[in-house]
């Protein structure tokens, strides 16, 4: 696995790990910009330290017990527990909707800071790469739209959680005008739709998908960040009509041709084998699989960063019959999530597909426990000979089929209840619903009003897309909360609707409070509304 890994150097350094097939940079903080870029490596590696920063990192940094720190909004959704939250306090305030600026600092703090210091990096690769000598002008607009596609990113995190934020577009080169008031989402919006569409209409990007590319950004991934960025802000609270250009860049991706859904393996009589589906084939990390489902990969290697994904898998009981010093169900779906799926007709909830929920040992003895993910199942790291255990399983910020959801939300709010927006939806779902016919499916979507169908986008995104973390940006959007019972999905008003937790839903929980660190180190700032 990962045979395609990347050689990067070190930024601002010139040195190489030992392992010459990871992206892992950690910037010097000494030497000046000036002295920093003269010469074409010191432009790339100003850009290969962004890949394990911001937006990336909130994928990656974490633990066993508080889980990743991309999880706090599933947290936030009341639709998933955390078995070792009294660990961590924030994760308990955001179950129960009691988080403000001083007992969330930390959780808070990580989102903000870690996005500005991305920024920030992106803006000195921004201003100083066209002036490198020997950066040829493809090399440099490739740089530049993989920084901008970083820049845009960790802008986006930011929006979409605090709202109006400082907008910074220019490296810090003294200590004048460091502190900065907050300019309107309108204007933060504005820069990431700019520098999305130059990361995919001018940098030259490759058309390969990532894996493929060397885990570098291409066309495709930029396309699929942009699409979800016009998706998002067509939504609360800014709803912009912007549905025709999320279908657009979405097709960027679905016409490109380097992606595509992962197939179940059928037997002779047309039935799914459960242990070749789809989704094991991804568990599995079968290479030209994850290659065209993953659309941004998060990368993990041994021996450099490795993922601790698999030790989310199994309940702490369980500890002391696997390769793992602790597991912990940090992600574990509430009744009410699981819920959403059919447990007869949607493949996806069945044991051992995207969730499991026993384990048997060598004596046959088998253990029941709630659903924990299974698409995170590393069987060498959990099993085999490797102890203590070490996993480069890797996981996706964005997957093939959350670009056909979104075009096919997008087609039907710009264009109506298309036979093209009908296809996107139905490619999906009857990838799940193993034991209905796929035209079955297509004829039920095509005979629903814009509404309806796209409640089933939202319905099938919760479903699809659990453990790629989009539930909360979802309700938010939409503003709606998902009722389920026996998998048919009701979504009603979120305001006033209590959590999983009895929790009531406010306004304000639809934007996080500003860091008190912030706060207290930047007097620009105003805190958000009823904190």
């Amino acid at each position: 696995m990962n045979t395609t890994k990347l050689a990067l150097l070190l930024l601002l350094g010139g040195l190489t790990y030992s392992c010459s097939e990871f992206l892992e940079e950690e910037p010097r903080s000494v030497a000046s910009l000036n002295q920093f870029f003269t010469e074409p490596a010191h432009a790339e590696n100003a850009v290969n330290a962004l890949y394990r920063d911001g937006a990336p990192a909130l994928w990656m940094n974490g633990g066993v017990y508080n889980g990743r720190d991309i999880m706090y909004g599933s947290y936030l959704s009341g639709f998933f527990e955390n078995n070792y939250k009294g660990q961590y306090a924030y994760i308990g305030f955001a179950q129960q909707l009691q988080l403000n600026a001083i007992n969330s600092n930390s959780i808070l703090n990580t989102y903000w800071s870690q996005m500005y210091r991305e920024i920030s990096r992106a803006n000195n690769a921004i201003k100083y790469i066209p002036t490198t000598e020997g950066v040829s002008e493809a090399q440099a607009n490739r740089l530049l739209g993989e920084a901008r596609f970083f820049r845009a990113w960790a802008y986006f995190m930011l929006v979409r959680h605090f709202g109006d934020v400082p907008l910074i577009t220019e490296p810090y080169e003294s200590t004048a005008d460091i502190y900065r008031a907050r300019n309107s989402a309108e204007e933060v919006y504005a820069l990431i739709v700019d520098d999305l569409e130059f990361a995919v209409n001018s940098a030259g990007l490759s058309e390969e998908n990532m894996i493929n590319n060397g885990y570098r950004v291409s066309r495709p991934a930029a396309a699929a960040l942009l699409a979800d960025v016009q998706l998002t802000r067509s939504g609360f609270p800014m709803q912009n009509d912007n549905y025709a250009a999320a279908a657009d860049a979405a097709r960027v991706v679905i016409d490109g041709g380097s992606h595509a859904l992962a197939e179940n393996e059928v037997n002779g009589s047309g039935e799914i084998v459960p242990e070749n589906s789809a989704y094991n084939k991804i568990r599995r990390q079968e290479l030209e699989v994850i290659a065209e489902e993953f659309v941004y990969p998060i990368e993990f290697t041994i021996g450099i960063a490795g993922s601790g994904y698999p030790a989310y898998t199994y309940p702490v009981t369980l500890t002391n019959q696997t390769n793992y010093s602790i597991t912990n169900q940090a992600y574990e779906p509430r009744d009410e999530f699981v819920a959403m799926y059919d447990e007869e007709e949607d493949l996806r909830i069945q044991n051992k597909q995207l969730w499991h929920n026993t384990y048997t040992n060598e004596n046959g003895e088998t253990t029941t426990f709630r659903f924990q993910p299974y698409l995170w199942h590393d069987d060498e790291a959990l099993f085999g000979t490797t102890n203590p255990a070490n996993s480069e399983l890797e996981v996706a910020a964005y997957t093939y089929a959350e670009v056909l959801l979104i075009s096919a939300e997008a087609i039907a709010r710009s264009e109506g209840v298309t036979a093209e927006a009908v296809d996107y939806l139905t490619q999906v779902r009857s990838r799940a619903y193993f034991m209905e016919d796929a035209e079955d499916i297509r004829d039920e979507l095509s005979g629903l009003s814009v509404q309806d169908f796209v409640e089933e986008v939202w319905a099938e995104r919760n479903r699809e897309l659990a453990l790629n973390f989009k539930i909360w940006f979802d309700m938010i959007r939409t503003r709606k909360y998902p009722e389920a019972s026996d998998g048919d999905i009701n979504f009603v008003d979120l305001i006033g609707h209590e959590s999983t937790w009895g929790a009531v839903y406010e306004e304000k929980y639809l934007l996080l409070p500003l860091p008190d660190q912030e706060l207290q180190r930047n007097g620009e700032l105003i805190q958000n509304p009823d904190y």
